[in-house]
């Protein structure tokens, strides 16, 4: 289902607010490394904020999850001084753990791997590529 228009300026409100928050209360920079808001998702009847947080050179996310969480309430009291002229109900926050920057080095990590193996066994760049030669003549009758 797609996110209303509504959503979408809640959430936007709630992530620049949120990190300007993270910034004023030493949330950003937690055990030598940064933590960040990627996206902020509220649900349709926006009483529910999901706040995705990447973690940068941080030993143990978990563990920065953890003071994050146990931070929440104050969280949400700064959250709702600061938007109370603008939404009737402050909603319930929810933190994640963003993992999509994790995914791509890992994807990274592998199409590394992929063409060391294809340079050791001596297979050339594109050896496996389809030919699109019917392409070409389709371009060429239109």
């Amino acid at each position: 289902m797609e996110e209303g228009k509504r959503q979408r300026q809640v959430a936007g409100a709630i992530q620049e607010e949120m990190n300007d928050i993270f910034r004023r209360l030493n949330l950003s920079m937690i055990a030598g490394g940064m933590v960040s808001i990627s996206s902020v998702k509220v649900t349709p009847d926006l009483l529910e904020a999901r706040i995705y947080l990447s973690i940068f050179q941080v030993p143990d996310p978990k563990e920065v999850m953890k003071v994050i969480e146990s931070r929440a309430w104050e969280i949400k009291k700064e959250l709702a001084d600061r938007v109370k002229h603008q939404f009737r109900r402050i909603p319930v926050l929810h933190f994640y753990l963003d993992d999509t920057l994790d995914y791509v080095f890992k994807m990274e990590e592998i199409f590394k791997q992929i063409n060391a193996e294809k340079k050791a066994t001596g297979a050339p760049d594109g050896a496996n590529d389809v030919s699109n030669d019917g392409d070409d003549a389709d371009q060429e009758s239109n």
